[in-house]
């Protein structure tokens, strides 16, 4: 699994530039359009938290347990619905944020969760955390379908009987280049070469293999409510990203948030002429690696529901 450092590595050194450019609680999972291509990002992303809410069956006095929180999307949509959510991140600048708007969220690793730690929950929802439950490490040792294991029969342990858990998560690809393959000395360019990049810009993280896969590792403790691919959905919410960027820095009506936007980035310089490693995480948001990733089908994304047995 991704460490503290790691996860840190991955969101911490952007922390600022994201806040500035998506907001306090910005969201940096999928958002979900669902072939309306013609919504706004907030629109499609305030879709996405109503979509699941419906799918854990949330009701007001909720109590949920959100693995993988970020900065907090999910937490305020519970509350914002009458209910109360925990978060669990591995970042500290995303607890903080969290604290900041007062939403309750801890720097803790799920693998450290029992029912004696927050008690029981009513649903839980882990958005865009799973891809990193298993390292690379790990998944060369054989021990990635025990760590999924792990991870369902927690969930299963913290729900009532019936009780919903929802999962987004991105998966390996039906294009995805066999491990031996990815490498930094591939083609420029190549799905080979995106793909170490990406692993350079999650690392500590290695994916399931599809949606069978996951299927697989939580029948004993879940069936399978309903599930809805998010590939597409990912390549616009990425294009989108990639406007609000650029009008932020372009338009001069924003000057004031254009200004605070370079000092952020005049911040990472230093680190980005001296950190080759740096460098190459960068250049998975630079050069539109991220989006390639979905659009060759490198990476794909679902959504799913799964009810207690």
């Amino acid at each position: 699994m991704a460490n503290q450092q790691e996860i840190e590595e991955t969101y911490d050194f952007m922390d600022e530039i994201f806040r500035v450019s998506f907001g306090e609680h910005a969201d940096l999972t999928c958002a979900m359009f669902n072939g309306d291509f013609s919504k706004t990002l907030t629109q499609a992303q305030r879709d996405k938290h109503e979509y699941i809410l419906q799918g854990i069956g949330f009701k007001p006095g909720f109590r949920v347990l959100d693995i993988g929180s970020g900065f907090g999307p999910m937490l305020q949509a519970v509350q914002e619905h009458g209910g109360h959510a925990i978060g669990l991140t591995l970042s500290r600048k995303q607890a903080e944020g969290c604290k900041r708007a007062g939403l309750e969220a801890y720097v803790k690793d799920w693998k450290e969760v029992t029912v004696d730690t927050f008690g029981t929950f009513d649903a839980i929802v882990s958005v865009g955390a799973f891809e990193h439950f298993c390292s690379v490490e790990e998944y060369l040792a054989g021990k990635q379908d025990a760590i999924y294991d792990r991870f369902f029969r927690l969930c299963h342990d913290l729900l009532p009987t019936g009780g919903r858990l929802y999962l987004q998560t991105m998966m390996i690809g039906k294009n995805t280049p066999p491990y031996e393959q990815i490498s930094l000395q591939a083609k420029k360019g190549s799905n080979e070469y995106i793909a170490a990049i990406a692993r350079e810009f999650f690392p500590g993280s290695w994916l399931p293999f599809g949606e069978e896969h996951i299927l697989r590792v939580s029948a004993p403790y879940f069936e399978q409510v309903s599930h809805n691919n998010g590939r597409l959905d990912y390549i616009h919410t990425i294009e989108e990203w990639s406007k609000l960027w650029n009008f932020t820095f372009s338009n001069f009506r924003h000057s004031q948030a254009r200004l605070r936007r370079l000092l952020v980035v005049s911040k990472l310089v230093p680190r980005f002429l001296s950190d080759k490693s740096f460098r190459r995480r960068t250049e998975f948001l630079r050069k539109g690696y991220d989006r390639e990733c979905f659009r060759r089908e490198i990476i794909d994304h679902q959504r799913m529901v799964f009810q207690k047995k």
